[in-house]
């Protein structure tokens, strides 16, 4: 069992049935009342990401949770595609399992099978990868310096807002925590 106490970025618990892991924390002491702990966590099941407060001292189950590697061949339509990198077996995951992250996932891409008492669990990918643009509208000559931001579908399908100065045909670093843009590579 844990408490509020242990948490820090990376711990894995089980919570209202579902099983989390720690993205940011922050310890709070009001001026009236008991202490509380400020969250944002990532479902493990569904990949999205809550906020919320926990009074101080309140125990949870923690997870141990165990890394596979996988290569992620192709998506069929329904499954997406899996090999294991030490047997070489062919796992189908469904779309359900996969969650948001479906929309970061290139072909031989290398993942993170997550397995709690043997059971899969879902993938976890890379903190940054490097996506293509495949479309967006040109930028202008001297929008360089404003921080204002377009639309740009990348090769993967997924549409992330860059600056204006990103192109169609170049490839830019992608955080698939936030979905957000970092920087262009080339």
């Amino acid at each position: 069992m844990i408490d509020t106490s242990d948490f820090k970025n990376g711990v894995t618990f089980e919570w209202d049935g579902q099983i989390y892991t720690i993205i940011w924390f922050q310890h709070h002491k009001p001026g009236k009342g008991g202490a509380v702990m400020r969250t944002k966590m990532r479902n493990i099941r569904s990949g999205s990401i809550i906020e919320h407060t926990f009074k101080s001292g309140v125990k949870f189950r923690e997870v141990e949770i165990e890394h596979k590697k996988k290569q992620y061949q192709y998506n069929d339509g329904k499954n997406f595609h899996f090999m294991d990198s030490d047997t070489f077996e062919d796992i189908a995951i469904s779309k359900e399992q996969i969650g948001d992250t479906a929309k970061f996932l290139k072909e031989n891409m290398e993942v993170e099978g997550l397995y709690i008492d043997g059971g899969f669990l879902g993938i976890d990918l890379p903190m940054n990868i490097e996506l293509r643009v495949t479309s967006t509208v040109p930028g202008v000559k001297g929008d360089t310096v404003s921080n204002v931001t377009k639309p740009a579908t990348v090769e993967t399908g997924a549409e992330i807002f860059v600056p204006l100065f990103i192109n169609e045909g170049d490839t830019i670093r992608v955080d698939t925590r936030t979905g957000e843009y970092l920087e262009r590579v080339s």
